[in-house]
């Protein structure tokens, strides 16, 4: 990752966290074009399956307020995915105005691919207890208000 010229190792104290995060994203985009593509999802829909992968019980209202995107955005994106076979929705047995999401085997075979390409992506920039100490930090920044 090339960093822009404002970041310098002097003044690293003086970056804004919401910097370096915009740099980590731009950077992960620029090595999914050039090392992984998938005609079936696109960058855009890429979060909102990794987000039905990785929560046990999510809800297309969860979807909605996660990425704050209308009902209708968010109905079109997982008809998509259940239109590829990626996913599928069911009546919530505890609110059955509800539609609980959940990923196929074919749904869960293409997020071990993308997960296998992340995991790749933070790999390139770090050994696994730098990864881990970056994690555990980011979890307590995220989590403690």
């Amino acid at each position: 990752m090339t960093l822009p010229r404002q970041f310098k190792k002097e003044n690293s104290h003086n970056i804004l966290i919401y910097h370096y995060v915009e740099e980590l994203v731009s950077d992960f985009g620029e090595y999914t074009t050039e090392h992984y593509s998938d005609e079936d999802i696109t960058p855009v829909e890429l979060p909102f399956l990794l987000r039905i992968r990785c929560v046990d019980k999510s809800t297309q209202k969860d979807l909605v307020d996660l990425f704050h995107v209308s009902n209708g955005y968010a109905s079109k994106i997982l008809r998509k995915f259940e239109d590829k076979g990626l996913i599928t929705r069911f009546e919530d047995p505890e609110n059955r105005r509800r539609k609980i999401v959940k990923l196929t085997d074919e749904g869960i075979r293409k997020t071990d691919e993308i997960l296998t390409h992340i995991r790749q992506w933070e790999n390139n920039h770090m050994c696994g207890d730098e990864l881990e100490t970056l994690k555990r930090l980011l979890f307590k920044f995220l989590s403690e208000n």
